[in-house]
């Protein structure tokens, strides 16, 4: 074996051979199943490493940790910096250029890189604290700082709290986090900031009393009929429902399959969650927690369209009088 033609597995066996047994197992505790298999086999196979290579493996091993943990503090310029100092200009060149392909290989979230600060904080704000943080640590410095800034304000400080205590995370962890938000993101086919359209008109019918809605809809329905299908698809979105009061919710709880409700809350912000929950029984509430968590990560698209049917047993509520869902406060009953 030489120093030229050693792969990324079998540097990982020598490394772990040189560190020792205890120090060994230590970092096989944070590989995931698949890798501790790869690079055991590797071990095993290993017979003999010639001093110059396990020198220049754990060479570059310090040099990859030194310049991992420059990124972290100053970014990437800062990085080069430090390290052409340390290691001169080519040294540190072939460090920074192996280190940034390896993160861009293994985080999966360099589709996240096209995405603008703005528009990317809309896109993880109702992710968990703890996935934000993550998500913002696999990013370039500069992209996370601005995506960061763009956060509500409640969250800012404990995104950046948590950022700061990440622990090691296994890589099959990010790897199925970042294939999740990448076919969230996907099904989404525009991230930019609606202004005006169909859906601005719909907002503004939504908060008209129904008769002068109606009026205005049926006029508009002679002239631009596809307009007003599209109108009164979004007059009333799921998100929506937080508006309404306890006796509507109720009544959504008799009409709705339950495991067609789950699937839709899924998706729903906690504010929204809680609006359920409070109308529910401790132990509905429990069995429907747990049968969100048990489904794991579900496709955006199955969610959706669990939030369609329930929204369209709010309109059958509406034309039956049961609820109101235009305008006026939030308890309107007939």
């Amino acid at each position: 074996m030489s120093e030229t033609n050693v792969s990324g597995v079998q540097k990982a066996a020598i490394l772990l051979i040189t560190l020792g047994d205890e120090l060994s197992a230590q970092i096989m505790s944070h590989l995931d199943d698949e890798e501790v298999q790869e690079v055991s086999k590797e071990i095993a196979v290993t017979k003999m490493v010639s001093p110059d290579v396990a020198d220049a493996v754990v060479e570059e091993f310090y040099n990859m940790m030194l310049a991992k943990k420059f990124i972290a503090k100053g970014g990437l310029e800062y990085a080069k910096t430090l390290l052409t100092k340390s290691l001169g200009p080519e040294r540190a060149r072939k460090v920074i250029d192996r280190l940034t392909k390896m993160l861009e290989q293994t985080s999966g979230f360099e589709f996240l890189s096209r995405v603008e600060p703005k528009q990317l904080a809309k896109f993880i704000a109702n992710e968990h604290p703890q996935t934000i943080a993550l998500v913002l640590a696999h990013l370039d410095p500069s992209h996370a700082a601005e995506s960061l800034a763009e956060l509500p304000d409640d969250l800012k400080a404990e995104v950046t709290i948590r950022i700061a205590n990440l622990q090691d995370i296994s890589p099959s962890v990010v790897k199925t986090l970042a294939k999740v938000l990448e076919e969230r993101f996907e099904s989404i086919s525009s991230y930019n900031v609606e202004v005006g359209g169909a859906k601005a008109v719909a907002e503004i019918f939504n908060r008209m009393d129904k008769n002068t809605s109606k009026i205005v809809m049926e006029r508009l329905e002679k002239d631009a009929p596809s307009l007003v299908a599209s109108i009164r698809d979004m007059m009333f979105v799921f998100d929506d429902i937080k508006r309404l009061g306890n006796t509507a919710i109720q009544e959504i709880l008799k009409r709705a399959d339950k495991k067609t409700l789950t699937l839709a809350l899924k998706g729903a912000d906690d504010e929204l969650k809680e609006k359920f929950f409070a109308n529910m029984s401790k132990r509905g509430v429990e069995a429907m927690k747990e049968e969100m968590e048990f489904m794991g990560p579900v496709k955006l698209k199955d969610v959706e369209k669990a939030q369609h049917e329930i929204v369209e047993i709010v309109r059958e509520l509406d034309s039956e009088g049961l609820v109101s869902i235009s305008g006026g406060e939030e308890d309107q009953y007939v």
